[in-house]
């Protein structure tokens, strides 16, 4: 559940707030960029701007944070229901997306999703449902034989192009933040990925947004 917590001298962990009401037109958080205040191998609070954010992780994602008090760039699945607003987190962008094809299986939602990204390296999933290996699929705790059997019916199609061109992922939060901003322009990834590491060798450099940002922009428009 999305929760956040107010600044204050010591950071303590907060109580969720059910609304009363429908949630109506909530705001989607997608990316989330702050200060590591907490973590646990399925949760980490990232405060910026002066609030909290309760973020679910997988076991992968808990590995690669910093320590207390680093600074830390998320990509967000903001999952909405009536009665609760929850933020699942990801350091690399193919978790995410693994994330999000789980959650198209019957049966499997957000919870799961993530207890199976924490039971299996995401490379080694995709390969055993490509190669419909149900076996190993249920080797993963919390999935039995059918769900196995409905993720490789449903996910076989979907992941062909999964990981073929794996990219290295931005080496600097303001990378992360000029990538994220090229996406929410409307450029695919992809493309979003290669001007970026143009932009990087152009002498955009990974300290500044603005002249990285401009960068990049040329590289698209060439």
């Amino acid at each position: 559940m999305a929760r956040i917590l107010p600044q204050t001298t010591t950071a303590k962990f907060f109580s969720p707030v059910v609304p009363t009401q429908r949630l109506e037109s909530p705001a989607m958080i997608a990316h989330l960029r702050g200060r590591v205040i907490a973590k646990h191998p399925n949760q980490a609070i990232v405060e910026t701007g002066g609030v909290g954010y309760d973020v679910v992780i997988s076991v992968p994602t808990f590995s690669e944070l910093p320590g207390i008090g680093g600074e830390v760039a998320l990509h967000i699945h903001t999952h909405v229901r009536e009665d609760q607003i929850a933020l699942f987190g990801f350091v690399r962008p193919e978790e995410k997306q693994l994330f999000e094809k789980l959650l198209s299986v019957s049966g499997i939602g957000p919870k799961l999703a993530i207890t199976i990204l924490s039971g299996m390296a995401a490379p080694d999933m995709v390969a055993a449902i490509k190669g419909n290996d149900v076996a190993k699929l249920t080797r993963i705790p919390g999935i039995g034989k059918k769900t196995a059997e409905r993720m490789v019916l449903e996910l076989r199609d979907k992941l062909e192009n999964f990981g073929a061109t794996p990219t290295a992922p931005p080496a600097s939060p303001v990378e992360e933040d000029v990538l994220s901003a090229l996406v929410n322009l409307g450029y695919q990834r992809a493309a979003a990925e290669r001007a970026l590491a143009t932009a990087a060798k152009n002498g955009g450099g990974p300290g500044s947004f603005d002249a990285l940002f401009r960068e990049a922009l040329t590289a698209l428009s060439k």
